[in-house]
């Protein structure tokens, strides 16, 4: 007669085993038990949506340090039903511009124990649809879209089965954040900076009127100048597309038609690099000649020649929000970031006119 199977051991002992396992691996009740503090305030440290002080905060990294404690994503996310990733629609990968976001976003991702997935929309409301059903059917925990030109109904209806932060637009849903710059005030001190050198025939290249980031800059370049009372020449607003050739052959179309101007204000610092070669080409100096602003605050603007004018967008904090949004609402919390304000960083490129 065969023996009775043993009793499993009493529910404390488990715990007490799985807090102290005997293969030396270290578990999240032990940093929280070397801290001083409880497993779940552990937890939501790594999670990043914990407030907590700072002396807690610095206990529970000395703790991770002093064990060489590796939180363990895929045990993570079956205990909470999670897959411990997060879809990313960007417009394109290798965008200067959006790199910065990514980075950010992956950056903060990271410190929760989160991975990202990163997709391309290119700019198209049905190719960014199919990334987030594709995203979707790998079953991340939730989604951030940078801009794009999904409608906001069709967000708020993906928001309806997981959360979304979206940026680049001011939209309100249940299980929604949206993140937005102040456009218009950046455009302004673009602006506002130029009339105080002097210049009245301000030239301004605009993005694609399609993004509301380009409407909110065009709108801030007719305030500055309407509140400063110089009028305003429609000869001197052309179209762009956020790309540096769209800015080079705006500069040439104003030249070729004999346009009067002593500044250019690019809606972005991509195509005030555009701008910067076609008057390099036609024997005009920056800022001899013509002065010259951008928009966004470039990694590479401050190596451009001369170094560039521009108003400071934080894209990478505008990232790291976004992921921290997201973490937030993922924890059941109402997000409420604060965007940093745009500044101007004044550099060789602009000076008053001749």
């Amino acid at each position: 007669m065969s023996p009775p199977p043993p009793h499993p051991p009493p529910r404390r002992a488990r715990r007490r085993a799985a807090e102290h396992p005997t293969d030396g691996t270290v578990t999240l009740g032990m940093v929280a038990q070397r801290a001083g503090v409880s497993p779940s305030t552990v937890s939501r440290i790594l999670n990043g949506t914990a407030t907590v002080s700072e002396d807690k905060r610095a206990a529970v990294a000395e703790a991770i340090a002093l064990l060489r404690f590796v939180p363990n994503p895929v045990a993570r996310g079956l205990a909470g039903g999670r897959t411990m990733s997060v879809g990313v629609v960007t417009q394109a990968i290798d965008s200067p511009f959006y790199g910065g976001a990514l980075r950010g976003i992956e950056d903060q991702l990271l410190r929760a124990a989160y991975s990202a997935l990163f997709v391309s929309g290119h700019w198209n409301a049905r190719h960014e649809a199919r990334c987030i059903d594709t995203l979707r059917a790998r079953r991340v925990d939730g989604v951030i879209v940078l801009t794009g030109r999904l409608s906001d109904a069709t967000l708020a209806g993906y928001a309806r089965s997981m959360p979304v932060v979206v940026t680049g637009r001011r939209q309100s849903a249940p299980g929604l954040m949206a993140l937005d710059f102040d456009n218009f005030g950046g455009a302004r001190l673009a602006v506002e900076h130029l009339l105080g050198l002097g210049h009245r025939r301000i030239a301004f290249i605009s993005g694609d009127m399609r993004h509301p980031d380009s409407k909110e800059r065009l709108r801030g370049y007719r305030s500055a100048l309407e509140a400063a009372g110089v009028p305003l020449h429609a000869a001197l607003i052309l179209a762009g597309a956020y790309t540096e050739e769209s800015g080079r052959i705006a500069v040439e179309q104003l030249l070729d038609r004999g346009e009067r101007f002593s500044a250019v204000f690019a809606a972005n610092d991509q195509m005030a690099y555009g701008a910067r070669l076609a008057l390099h080409r036609r024997g005009l100096q920056v800022p001899g000649d013509v002065s010259l602003v951008g928009f966004d605050d470039l990694a590479s603007s401050v190596y451009s020649i001369p170094p560039l004018t521009t108003v400071h967008h934080p894209i990478y904090e505008l990232g790291q929000l976004a992921a921290t949004a997201l973490l937030q609402l993922l924890a059941g919390e109402r997000p409420a970031p604060t965007m940093p304000q745009p500044r101007l960083i004044a550099r060789e490129s602009t000076a008053p006119p001749r």
